[in-house]
């Protein structure tokens, strides 16, 4: 004898004396939960078969009382309480199939021992047709919402009681085992199939609500790509130019004063800071979830470059005026970035359309959030036309809006613009960035 077939044989042996532990377990557990109605794989007229199954468990019912009864009419009160409890048990193994189903075969044990000696040679034993019908109803329902092993076991464990009943009588019988046995099998067998369908329905329409989440994602993906391959076409390749043409400048002019060298270099700084911001975004848009691994450690700018920024547009000829009411104190990442970009485009805009105007920025932190207020003079000369429709502040109102605050922006009575954020910050969020300051 080899290892192999010694370990075989342990194995077996081993299977066989856990095999009680795993049936008794198997039709102990509770059965699935009842499908929502409407679920997918859960017919929406559930409470219509409900009344159906009262319906033919009443006639069962009366049906059964009947066969159990004596011909003499005796013990009719013990046989109808019998009956009503079957009946019951088709019921309640609607909603608890388990139980039911433990419920109905009990009943049908206890049935039999006291209707033996009682039943003609003629009745079928230990099934009655009324009694076999009931007995399939809780099978084809505990079938429906458990899985095909448990079903398999709680089939075999009804015909060995069967068996049992009919092997323990006082007198001959016409048993019907033979006969009962395959009608119980094939409920379960229509149950467990249904039960299938059922699953498999439901994990059709699982995935195909993830093919088309990830059809859409791929969707998405796809147009981010595209924007980003225009951007980096069209954008990136006019500021590359620009950072190019204003450092060959200086080159191209003999003797070039201080002032213009010091202007050229601020517009190729910002070029150049166009340019990585340029990519940040880029990075975004193509990174599959948003935040590609170079851009996800890349800090975003908040409000201490605020004086950083504010001196690039002085360099580049604006007047601009900086106030602070409040004390500054560390703000959610968002905030400090929708009040840093909102700064910045109020400042581009006014270098568009507003030449020679002075601006003034203000940040006044307060109790519960964050007010930014840009407002300039009104022009010394007039703008040149804008060569296409600008977005600055519809994306200041959607970063206002996104955190749930308010952005007012028109003319002023001199000439001039004004634009006002309200940014608000949860008690919460500051409760979080005070405790983070705190040693």
């Amino acid at each position: 004898m080899t290892w192999k077939s010694v370990g075989g044989k342990e194995r077996w042996k081993a299977a066989l004396r856990g095999a009680p532990r795993v049936l008794f377990e198997d039709l102990t557990m509770p059965a699935d939960p009842l499908p929502d109605m409407g679920q997918p794989g859960w017919p929406v007229w559930r409470p219509v078969f409900a009344m159906l199954l009262v319906i033919c468990a009443a006639f069962l019912t009366v049906f059964h009382i009947n066969e159990m009864s004596p011909v003499d009419g005796g013990g009719i009160p013990k046989y109808g309480l019998l009956g009503i409890a079957h009946g019951a048990a088709l019921i309640a193994a609607m909603f608890r199939p388990v139980s039911g189903w433990w419920a109905s075969t009990g009943l049908m044990v206890v049935t039999v021992r006291l209707n033996e000696p009682d039943m003609s040679g003629d009745q079928l034993f230990p099934w009655s047709i009324s009694g076999l019908a009931l007995q399939c109803g809780v099978l084809f329902l505990l079938a429906l919402r458990v899985p095909p092993r448990r079903t398999a076991g709680a089939v075999v464990i009804t015909l060995l009681a069967g068996l049992a009943c009919a092997l323990f009588t006082t007198t001959p019988h016409n048993y019907d085992i033979d006969r009962s046995a395959p009608v119980l099998i094939a409920a379960g067998v229509l149950g467990a199939v249904l039960r299938s369908l059922r699953v498999a329905r439901t994990q059709l329409v699982v995935q195909a609500e993830l093919t088309a989440g990830e059809r859409a994602r791929r969707t998405l993906l796809e147009e981010r790509n595209r924007i980003a391959r225009e951007l980096h076409d069209v954008v990136a390749h006019h500021m590359s130019v620009i950072s190019i043409q204003a450092q060959v400048a200086p080159h191209l002019v003999e003797n070039p004063s201080d002032e213009l060298r010091e202007n050229l270099a601020g517009i190729r700084q910002n070029a150049v800071e166009a340019l990585t911001e340029l990519r940040h975004v880029l990075g975004v848009l193509r990174s599959e979830d948003a935040l590609s691994q170079g851009v996800r450690h890349t800090p975003q700018p908040t409000l201490d470059r605020l004086d950083e920024l504010v001196a690039n547009v002085r360099g580049a000829g604006l007047t601009v005026t900086t106030a602070t009411t409040g004390a500054p104190r560390a703000l959610p990442p968002g905030v400090e970035l929708s009040a840093f970009r909102i700064v910045q485009e109020a400042l581009s805009n006014a270098m568009r359309h507003a030449p020679g105007a002075q601006v003034r920025v203000e940040t006044a932190y307060g109790t519960t959030g964050l007010t930014v207020r840009i407002t300039n003079t009104a022009p010394d000369a007039p703008a040149k036309p804008s060569q296409s429709m600008g977005h600055g502040l519809l994306g200041m109102r959607e970063r206002t809006a996104m955190l749930g605050g308010e952005l007012a922006a028109g003319a002023t009575p001199d000439g001039g613009y004004e634009v006002t954020a309200i940014l608000p910050v949860s008690a919460s969020a500051l409760a979080t960035e005070s405790a983070e300051e705190t040693p």
